[in-house]
C-alpha cells in the first residue's frame, strides 16, 4: 500500500536522519529475526542448506544493531526524540489505564498525548533493552572461550527466549503500523496530516501549531520547529541555548514532585 503524497500543509514528524535510523535498525532487526528462525525453529531450519552462512549473517547483523542508534546521536532531532521517549508524564499513565484512550471529541483526542504515546514509549524501552541483552548474550555465545558453562548455558537460554519475545513485540508493532496509514506515512515520508496529529497526539499537535505560529513559518519552508528547534522563542521568553525542542513540548512540562 503506497502512502499518499504529503501536501505542503502537512507537518513534519520525523527528519530524514530519524527515518534513516529507524529503517536501518528495523532492517537489521528483521534480518536477525529471520535468520534466528531459520537457525532455531525446527520447521524452518530444514529449509536451509547453508547453515553456517545463515549463522554468520545473524551474528554480523546482531552486532551491527546498535550502530545506527549510536551514529544517530549526532542528530539533534533524534536526541530530542530520545528525551521524549524517556519521559513518562501523567497523560501516559492515563493512556495506559483508560479503555477509551483513542477516543476523539470534536476532532481532537481526549487525552493530551505528546509526540509519542505510552505504548510507543514502552515499545522503545523494550527494544533498547532487548538489543543490549541480545548483544551481551550473543557475545558470550559467539566467543564462549572466556566464559564458564553456567554463563554459556544461561546466555543461550536468555537469548532463545528473548528472541520469541522480540518476535511477538515486533509483530505487534508492525500490525499497529499497518493499521494506521497516517502513522506509516509519517515514518516513510516524515510528514503527517494535522488532523491525524490532533486525533492521536493532540498535545504535540498544539505545540507544533504554537511553534509555527510564533515563528511565522510553514511546514513547507523546511524542517519544522518541533523537529529542528529553529523557530525563535515567543516574545518575552528568554532564550535558553541549552534547550531542545523536546524540552519545550508537553512531554517536558513541569511535573508534580515524585512524578517520573
Amino acid at each position: 500500500m503506497r502512502p499518499p503524497e504529503p501536501s505542503p500543509a502537512w507537518i513534519v514528524r520525523f527528519t530524514r536522519a530519524e527515518r534513516s535510523i529507524h529503517h536501518a535498525t528495523a532492517l537489521l532487526m528483521l534480518i536477525c529475526l529471520l535468520t534466528a528462525g531459520l537457525l532455531y525453529l525446527p520447521l524452518l531450519s530444514t529449509l536451509v542448506g547453508r547453515r553456517e552462512m545463515v549463522k554468520t549473517v545473524h551474528v554480523w547483523c546482531g552486532f551491527a544493531l546498535p550502530v545506527p542508534i549510536v551514529l544517530g546521536l549526532v542528530s539533534r532531532a533524534f536526541r530530542a526524540d530520545l528525551h521524549r521517549l524517556n519521559r513518562f508524564v501523567p497523560a501516559d499513565w492515563q493512556w495506559l489505564r483508560r479503555g477509551d484512550r483513542r477516543a476523539v471529541r470534536g476532532g481532537r483526542g481526549i487525552l493530551p498525548v505528546g509526540k509519542f504515546n505510552a505504548g510507543q514509549k514502552l515499545n522503545a524501552a523494550f527494544t533498547a533493552g532487548a538489543i543490549l541483552v541480545m548483544l551481551g548474550t550473543g557475545e558470550i555465545m559467539t566467543f564462549p572461550g572466556p566464559w564458564g558453562d553456567r554463563w554459556r548455558t544461561g546466555s543461550t537460554f536468555v537469548h532463545d527466549w528473548l528472541f520469541l519475545a522480540v518476535l511477538a513485540v515486533t509483530a505487534g508493532h508492525l500490525w499497529e503500523a499497518l493499521r494506521d496509514r497516517q502513522a506509516l506515512t509519517g515514518m516513510l515520508t516524515g510528514r503527517v496530516d494535522p488532523d491525524w496529529a490532533a486525533r492521536h497526539h493532540v498535545a504535540w499537535a498544539d505545540a507544533v501549531s504554537g511553534s509555527r505560529g510564533a515563528g511565522g513559518r510553514s511546514s513547507a519552508a523546511g524542517p519544522s520547529a518541533q523537529v529542528e528547534g529553529e523557530a525563535p522563542a515567543p516574545r518575552g521568553t528568554p532564550h535558553d541555548p541549552r534547550g531542545t525542542p523536546g524540552e519545550r513540548d508537553p512531554d517536558f512540562a513541569k511535573r508534580p514532585p515524585g512524578t517520573s
